[in-house]
């Protein structure tokens, strides 16, 4: 790990200060990936900026949507209860990531940032037609997640947190890397009644994505059967040593039956 200067603000507005005068600095959240990246020293930022010090974490349940700020971590998602009763899948899904000691320190607003093309968030923000908020501005999931860690937050824009809107019923199926606990694959589905369905995957390509043959199908009979029909094709999956291609497409169509099969 090469040298830096670390930072802890405990206001949002001395946090944009510093990273807009850093130029080589880096935002740090939970620091799941940017501190073992430093450690092999394929980051070398001037300054970490620690937003661990702001006072950003928790989960708001309304009638209609979620709110959860950028700080709360994994564990305090996963245990929610007010979560657990509007949208359990979301709650679960949170209980999927990482280890004990990732989700204690990991974020959402640190994960969403990052956009990992396994990570589980982006399926779930797709499917539940999420906001990202940001200290400037408000960001429809559709148009948040532009390909491999790639979003479309601007330079040294930070998240404050992420709104979800409740389903009627929901679930979130993912083939887990055995070492990892990344997602092989994950899809998110969520059915929203009069207003139809949303499938978000994960893992699967180099960004997540929704599955709209699926939607289509699923809107129309919200069943394991009605997407049988529903080929998935593999040319722009991703590939590497744990699956081919292929094996992914095909995971897809699995998941998919297995989150439809547990909505609730």
């Amino acid at each position: 790990m090469y040298e830096f200067e670390y930072h802890r603000p405990k206001k949002l507005a001395d946090a944009v200060k510093l990273i807009k005068a850093k130029k080589e600095g880096k935002l740090m959240a939970g620091g799941m990936t940017l501190i073992p990246t430093m450690k092999q020293r394929l980051a070398a930022p001037s300054d970490v900026i620690d937003l661990s010090g702001l006072d950003n974490s928790g989960v708001k349940v309304s009638k209609t949507k979620v709110t959860i700020k950028a700080g709360t971590t994994h564990a305090e998602v996963a245990s929610s209860s007010d979560l657990k009763k509007a949208v359990p899948a979301l709650a679960a899904l949170a209980g999927m990531i990482g280890d004990p000691h990732v989700r204690h320190r990991g974020t959402i607003g640190g994960s969403v940032a990052n956009a990992d093309p396994a990570a589980d968030y982006p399926a779930a923000l797709l499917a539940l037609n999420a906001k990202v908020v940001t200290d400037t501005r408000t960001i429809e999931a559709d148009k948040f997640f532009k390909g491999l860690f790639e979003t479309a937050l601007r330079t040294n824009e930070i998240i404050k947190q992420v709104e979800f809107e409740i389903p009627a019923k929901a679930a979130y199926s993912k083939f887990p890397n055995p070492a990892s606990r990344y997602a092989m694959v994950g899809v998110f589905v969520a059915d929203f009644g009069k207003k139809g369905v949303r499938v978000g995957v994960t893992g699967a390509k180099g960004s997540a994505y929704r599955e709209k043959a699926m939607e289509k199908a699923l809107t129309a009979e919200f069943s394991a059967d009605a997407i049988a029909g529903v080929k998935i094709k593999a040319d722009d999956m991703n590939e590497d040593i744990h699956a081919s291609a292929e094996y992914r497409a095909h995971l897809v169509g699995v998941m998919a039956k297995r989150a439809i099969a547990a909505a609730k």
